[in-house]
């Protein structure tokens, strides 16, 4: 019998960690996504910087709200202040995801992403009960790489000059994934 994997996203469209809550992007996450959005640093690697705080609302809309499933505001605890965001995507996939986010830069180093990527790959092999959980980064962003290694996940390979970004330059994919059994190996 195969997954729904859309009714364990919606029972599952809240995640608390120690630390962390995993909650729905909306519309109130504005300012705060616009914090980092707007920072050429934090964004550069991952999508252009946001102009204004209307771009930011209108991506909001567009990406997280019209399409909720998956997608996870990260919020501290401690004071309420959403500080990135992280997605499981499924495209067609029934057996595997990828996981994609960004956090602001005032917050990195302390361990938050680690922290909701383990919350997202529990919720992909062990209540989803998915095969595989990809993801990938601009090899020039080694950070991000640290993250997945972080999360158990093992390198790939690279994918040389996948397109040209922003300044013109040529751009390398790092593709990293888990597997099911190395997830459960490791625990």
């Amino acid at each position: 019998m195969e997954k729904n994997i859309a009714l364990y996203l919606v029972l599952h469209k809240r995640i608390e960690t120690e630390r962390l809550i995993l909650r729905p992007v909306t519309l109130a996450d504005a300012e705060d996504m616009y914090e980092y959005a707007s920072d050429e640093e934090t964004v550069y690697y991952v999508f252009d910087k946001h102009q204004s705080l209307e771009e930011t609302k209108e991506n909001i809309a567009a990406y997280f709200e019209a399409d909720p499933l998956g997608k996870y505001a990260i919020e501290l605890k401690e004071t309420g202040k959403m500080i990135g965001t992280i997605d499981l995507r499924f495209k067609d996939w029934k057996h595997k995801a990828e996981l994609g986010y960004t956090m602001n830069k005032h917050y990195h180093g302390k361990g938050y992403m680690t922290e909701a990527g383990k919350a997202l790959l529990w919720l992909g092999f062990e209540v989803i009960g998915l095969e595989r959980i990809q993801s990938l980064h601009d090899e020039r962003n080694r950070a991000s790489g640290r993250v997945m290694e972080r999360l158990g996940m093992t390198k790939e390979g690279v994918s040389r000059h996948v397109g040209k970004w922003k300044q013109g330059e040529w751009f390398n994919d790092v593709h990293y994934s888990i597997l099911r059994d190395e997830y459960f190996g490791d625990q």
